[in-house]
């Protein structure tokens, strides 16, 4: 079992950059690029290049999900704000590709029929928040073993903590925003990796000082 134990943790890290790197790709390059490019390079890009893009990127969530789930199971009850709140975080951003974003682009690339000016930019909010996740999601999950600061170790973590619930709420919120809202501050990429580096200090100031 141990050695199943490190081939799930080598997978969650192999996966999930798989995964993360093809997000940044998407919300840094591609979507730059579709912006300023010719309608015959974007055609041509949204035909042969976005498909094999988005297989890359809806599986690399879904085993880093499914490898994410084994080691949560490992934890059993030894989970501290951190773990949870990055896991949360993870397992939204999952529901987001597979609910939301690959649906939409489905539509986009021809693949499905439906309205694409219409579910476009849903894909693009549902992207930009998983891009908004990924440094606290990331955050949370290193500094739940690794981090000085880890202010409940393992074991000693409870739902009435507020340093847990003010976050969540935080978190549950973005995500309502994700599905219901609007861009804002989210829609530039500079913005979103500005609000995503925020949010990052943020969280780890309520839990460490809530």
């Amino acid at each position: 079992m141990a050695l199943v134990d490190f081939l799930m943790r080598w997978g969650h890290g192999l996966f999930g950059i798989t995964w993360i790197g093809m997000l940044y790709y998407f919300n840094f390059v591609q979507g730059e690029y579709f912006k300023e490019a010719e309608a015959g390079a974007k055609a041509d890009a949204t035909k042969k290049l976005a498909p094999r893009a988005l297989w890359w990127f809806r599986w690399g969530a879904m085993f880093t999900f499914l490898t994410g789930a084994y080691l949560l199971y490992l934890l059993g009850g030894g989970i501290n704000q951190y773990i949870a709140l990055g896991a949360l975080m993870g397992i939204f951003m999952f529901l987001n590709v597979w609910v939301i974003i690959w649906p939409a682009q489905k539509v986009v690339i021809g693949i499905a029929e439906g309205d694409a000016a219409k579910v476009a930019p849903k894909a693009l909010l549902a992207s930009r928040t998983n891009t908004l996740f990924s440094g606290p999601m990331l955050f949370g999950m290193l500094a739940s073993k690794h981090g000085t600061y880890s202010v409940a170790g393992f074991g000693k973590y409870e739902l009435s903590d507020m340093g847990f619930l003010i976050p969540l709420v935080l978190i549950l919120a973005l995500e309502a925003n994700a599905i219901f809202g609007k861009l804002g501050p989210i829609a530039s990429v500079k913005g979103v990796i500005h609000s995503s580096l925020g949010l990052t200090a943020v969280l780890f100031l309520l839990v460490h000082f809530l």
